[in-house]
């Protein structure tokens, strides 16, 4: 027969034990079952809710959630340079909303080289991922490996920079309105060196990424339309490869200022290259008589704004478009419509705003 004090040390465990020795050894033989069967009921608490509840032990291994949902799969993202801090804030955004749906992400840096890009696409293809994002490293030269996601059946989505290759499946694309971004630059331009002086206007460009193309197509439509109607106060404009970069918009504007000493004015396709042309321009003791107008509203540009290195910003919004193009992700896997190309108009950023912006 099991042993009661072997199995439990409860009160009422002890007082049946001692009732039951009690007895006669004629009688204890007599009631062994009975003895038996109280031992089990208090051991296994006779059913009557009792028992511990192992859910709430602290030390009973505990198991995720079983409403918590599985990942939909990963993102695989091939940014145009992390150096330049418009696109980390794009990452960042597009991370942030993907974890959200419930991705992974893999964030590669394409360093402005398209072959760079390249790898990284076969690379998501091999690792099948759900989908892959790029910010063209080049608009055309691309065109073969997002050709080869096609054919892996992996959608290919667009942020800021668009491919126009022929022959490609862009699944979707957010970015900016970057002709329109173009115009209130040229207006800008107008505007800061007087449209009745006429002059020289240096443009720093970035001729591969499509989006600064249309910034300067942009520019130049402005400024075209003035000198059809202004032939006394015409504008000549000098366009040279700026990079992208500070660095390169630097060397880019020195070299400009010793061939056309004349120059009025600067229009740079982003933050960086127009903080470059400002140190060139600083450094040959012409940061007065040269005006700049840039584009994107990096906390960099927006803070040169306001100490008047920089006249104005046509501004970009790069949280929307990491965020937009995770939404665009997971309504084409849902199949839900939704707009392939959305393109965010920019606001023109002056001194004005930057003395009142809270970021500042």
């Amino acid at each position: 027969m099991p042993n009661p004090r072997a199995r439990t040390n409860t009160p009422a465990a002890h007082l049946l034990y001692d009732e039951a020795t009690s007895l006669s050894t004629t009688t204890r033989r007599g009631n062994t079952w009975l003895l038996f069967l109280l031992t089990i009921a208090l051991l296994t608490g006779c059913g009557n809710g009792n028992a511990p509840d192992d859910s709430s032990n602290p030390s009973t291994p505990q198991t995720e959630s079983q409403n918590e949902a599985p990942p939909r799969g990963t993102i695989g993202f091939s940014a145009l340079t992390l150096k330049n801090p418009f696109f980390k804030i794009i990452a960042d955004s597009l991370t942030a909303e993907a974890e959200e749906h419930g991705f992974n992400v893999i964030i590669n840096d394409a360093e402005r080289d398209v072959n760079t890009q390249a790898k990284h696409i076969d690379n998501y293809i091999a690792q099948q991922v759900t989908a892959i994002v790029i910010n063209p490293a080049d608009r055309e030269a691309i065109g073969p490996a997002v050709k080869q996601a096609n054919q892996a059946g992996i959608p290919v989505f667009t942020c800021d920079l668009q491919c126009t290759a022929p022959d490609v499946e862009i699944a979707g694309h957010v970015g900016t309105d970057n002709y329109q971004g173009g115009l209130l630059a040229g207006e800008a331009m107008l505007e800061a060196v007087g449209s009745e002086s006429g002059g020289k206007l240096l443009i720093l460009h970035f001729a591969q990424a499509n989006s600064c193309v249309l910034r300067v197509d942009g520019f130049r439509k402005v400024i075209d339309a003035h000198n059809a109607e202004n032939s006394d106060a015409r504008f000549e404009m000098i366009e040279l490869e700026g990079g992208g970069l500070q660095d390169e918009g630097f060397r880019a504007t020195s070299d400009a200022l010793q061939a056309h000493p004349d120059l009025s004015g600067i229009f740079a396709i982003n933050d960086p290259s127009a903080l470059g042309a400002w140190t060139a321009l600083n450094q040959a003791g012409r940061e007065d008589d040269v005006v700049i107008v840039g584009f994107d509203g990096q906390l960099e540009g927006k803070q040169a704004i306001r100490d008047g290195k920089i006249y104005a910003d046509p501004i970009q919004f790069p949280e929307q478009m990491g965020q937009m193009t995770v939404r665009n992700i997971v309504a084409y896997l849902d199949g839900e419509d939704f707009e392939q190309v959305h393109l965010i108009p920019t606001q023109l950023y002056t001194q004005t705003d930057a003395e009142q912006d809270p970021d500042l």
